[in-house]
């Protein structure tokens, strides 16, 4: 059965290259840019089917040898043969699980206060600094949209983006003492985290019938034009009743085309939870409500420590993982996902 799969994979990925190099194609954005994905989204696999083919060679020039004189260096790699095959096999398998859709997104982010009063609005921003510092570190693009009364949202652009920040989505408890604490006693709070994957146009279709558009005066710090001038959106969105605000531009212009963005992202996350009921997290599955109990991660400072709950994982960096070094937990989460995946399509 591996060998099929190794040449099915061979195939497709044949098929794929002469697809990059057909003029039809590559005149054709669209399927260009699906065939693009498509080739990057194999070529791991194709690598592991070339070098499953060459362990098979190797074992059987092996083999065939041996059956004409006993030689210890033969002996020794067709062990090591039979065991790289063995491995291998594995590895394709896992290669070949099918992946999240959108794991090659860009991502809008969005950190809200949950339970805590004034430490949770901190914890937010603590988090905010946490994840801009991981995305800079990983290469990729942070681009800020809004901050407000201890909201921040803002994108993290680049190929993968979702690949890795959708495991942060969830309740986040941090445990420790404020500063304002005069008594020294341990304080928990919460902020939420969503993660939403960019939307194209393309993907979404938003009427323009559907949309109530306000502007109105921005108010809070900024340049001379900020609260003098209509120029803050708001934008409903009628049939779902989604409403997203943007105040931070000057521009009327530039802060409605930050509000459509994050309109379509969180109008996309909505359909890929619809059609994918028990695959797909909705959003408001994946913030819950900001209660202590429904959390994801612990961050106990008294004890330096971080516990990832889906996972049972406990660190002790607690420094280094708000510096945004989340590479360890984001391994091990990326792991446990393709376990999963591997797991549920053997037993489809």
């Amino acid at each position: 059965m591996i060998d099929e799969l190794v040449n099915q994979i061979e195939a497709r990925f044949g098929e794929l290259e002469g697809e990059l190099q057909d003029p039809g194609v590559i005149s054709d954005r669209q399927r260009f840019a699906a065939a693009s994905r498509a080739y990057r989204d194999l070529e791991p696999a194709a690598k592991l089917a070339a070098e499953y083919k060459h362990a098979v060679d190797d074992a059987a020039g092996a083999r065939e040898l041996l059956e004409d004189a006993d030689d210890p260096e033969l002996r020794a790699l067709l062990a090591s043969s039979r065991e790289r095959i063995d491995q291998l096999e594995d590895e394709i398998r896992v290669a070949m699980v099918e992946r999240d859709p959108n794991d090659e997104k860009s991502v809008i982010v969005e950190i809200r206060p949950g339970a805590g009063g004034d430490e949770a609005s901190l914890w937010a921003g603590d988090l905010y600094r946490m994840l801009t510092r991981y995305a800079e570190r990983r290469g990729f693009s942070v681009e800020l949209l809004s901050i407000g009364d201890g909201t921040y949202t803002f994108a993290i652009k680049g190929d993968g983006a979702y690949s890795v920040f959708k495991f942060e989505g969830g309740t986040h408890r941090v445990q420790r003492v404020p500063e304002t604490e005069s008594q020294g006693r341990v304080h928990t709070s919460t902020a939420t985290v969503a993660v939403l994957p960019e939307a194209e146009d393309l993907e979404v279709n938003v009427d323009e019938n559907d949309l109530q558009i306000d502007v109105y005066r921005s108010s809070g710090p900024g340049g001379q034009s900020v609260n003098t001038t209509d120029s803050a959106v708001r934008i409903t969105h009628k049939p779902s009743g989604i409403v997203v605000s943007m105040q931070d531009e000057k521009s009327q212009l530039q802060n409605r085309e930050r509000a459509m963005r994050v309109l379509r992202a969180r109008l996309y996350e909505r359909a890929l939870a619809e059609q994918q009921a028990v695959l797909a997290a909705s959003r408001q599955a994946q913030v819950g409500t900001g209660e202590r109990a429904g959390k994801i991660r612990t961050y106990n400072f008294g004890e330096r420590r971080v516990k990832d709950h889906r996972i049972n994982l406990l660190v002790h960096n607690l420094e280094e993982i708000l510096m945004g070094e989340l590479d360890e937990l984001t391994a091990a989460l990326q792991d446990d996902e393709k376990r999963r995946r591997l797991t549920d399509a053997a037993t489809r």
